[in-house]
């Protein structure tokens, strides 16, 4: 795996799990016991916590990223072999250079 595909892999994986994260421990104002504030939509979050689930998301994206790594260096289950996947190496060859003909 090349350095961009492992950073444009992580970005994917920590936007997925920020979206995942996002809904946990919002409350919204008419569900407070205070008054909402003039002119907000009773709906808005109290207090979001944004850095915490910026944190939250980056330990478990880093996590899942490293399984992926994992999988895709090491190939402990091949590609081939998951059932829903097309058989790259019918399409690609079996990974031996190609001569020119």
């Amino acid at each position: 795996m090349t350095w961009t595909a492992g950073i444009a892999i992580y970005l994917v994986v920590w936007w997925t799990i920020l979206f995942l994260v996002l809904p946990f421990g919002v409350r919204s104002q008419h569900e407070e016991t205070t008054p909402s504030v003039e002119g907000t939509d009773p709906g808005a979050p109290v207090a979001p916590m944004l850095v915490r689930k910026a944190l939250v998301t980056t330990v478990i994206a880093a996590l899942v990223w490293l399984l992926v790594a994992y999988i895709y260096i090491y190939q402990p289950i091949s590609f081939d072999s998951i059932p829903f996947m097309p058989k790259l190496h019918d399409w690609y060859g079996d990974g031996q250079p190609q001569t020119a003909s």
